[in-house]
């Protein structure tokens, strides 16, 4: 069929397109730009200066790739490069902004799934076979792990890492490390067990869980320090899954998330404030005077457990 670009499409003539590269109508692809054979950017999806896109391809309207990034008193000359690898479907306003570094690289690897709206910042690093889906947002410096699932309005603080083959929750707010093979709740932002279905699909044997299963009750069950954690698993494990999720545990720079089962159930929460609430009618009846009791029940966070707190009125 070979190269298409629509006639309200802007296309600076210093852009590189390969062969079968099909341009929808009011495109922008700017200067010194790189597009790979059989790429296909449907209306209104812009390409910024320097950006990279390989092959196969297929871009959603409206989305923006190599963009400046969002910080304040960077100058364009300051900004590095936006790499896209081969066969990612990006969906519809999808934003992937340029490395903050003139050295650096934003990097989004092959075959990953950027569903509407996801937003990658300067410097992330997105492995292949990743799946991001709407709403999702990745800060400044994060990475994703290969075949790593992270769910729709998920979002990453800036640094924090998620291991390959993990499953992210939607809604959850992660501000440390998601260990390799694991599922994070997005309700409570915690560590739920392994990403068994995810294990599974990816043709894991049942020795690798096995294994798996033996590292995550020393990284959550064994009472251990974290040196000692990480010693024992490094000394345990050397190689496979578990040698992957020693070098990811030894290599940590903001920790890990906690596991759920460290926090109150939301039913035991529950149960709590029931009886927290009985002790304090207990307290002050009899008395003259009437009072407000607010109860909370709140993670490590400061995060509510329960629905809005509990008011009595008692007097």
């Amino acid at each position: 069929m070979g190269t298409v670009i629509h006639r309200l499409a802007l296309v600076d003539p210093s852009a590189k397109l390969g062969q079968d590269v099909q341009i929808g109508p009011f495109c922008v692809v700017e200067e010194d730009v790189s597009i790979g054979d059989g790429t296909i950017l449907e209306a209104r999806v812009t390409i910024k200066k320097g950006t990279i896109v390989g092959k196969n391809n297929h871009i959603f309207e409206g989305a923006t790739i190599g963009g400046l990034p969002q910080c304040v008193g960077l100058s364009e000359e300051d900004c590095g490069g936006t790499i896209v690898g081969d066969g990612n479907v990006i969906r519809e306003n999808v934003t992937i902004h340029r490395s903050m570094h003139a050295q650096d690289t934003t990097v989004v690897g092959d075959d990953c799934m950027l569903m509407a709206n996801v937003h990658i910042a300067h410097d992330c690093h997105v492995a292949n076979e990743v799946i991001m889906a709407n709403n999702a947002m990745l800060a400044g410096h994060c990475s994703i792990g290969r075949r790593a699932f992270f769910s729709g309005a998920a979002g990453a603080h800036q640094f924090v890492r998620i291991g390959a083959f993990s499953m992210v929750g939607g809604q959850a707010h992660l501000v440390r490390d998601v260990p390799p093979f694991v599922t994070v709740d997005g309700l409570s932002s915690q560590v739920v067990g392994l990403n068994l279905v995810g294990l599974r699909r990816a043709g894991f044997t049942s020795a690798d869980v096995k294994t798996l299963k033996g590292i995550y009750r020393i990284l959550y069950k064994s009472g251990l320090n974290w040196r000692e954690i990480v010693e024992k698993i490094e000394h345990d494990y050397t190689d496979g899954v578990g040698l992957e999720m020693a070098r990811f545990l030894s290599s940590t720079t903001r920790g890990i998330t906690n596991e759920r089962s460290c926090l109150p159930t939301v039913s035991g929460a529950r149960e709590a404030a029931k009886k927290a609430e009985e002790q304090a009618s207990r307290t002050v009846s009899g008395t003259e005077d009437s009072e407000t009791i607010q109860l909370r029940v709140v993670d490590e966070n400061g995060a509510s457990l329960l629905p809005p707190p509990s008011r009595r009125r008692v007097g």
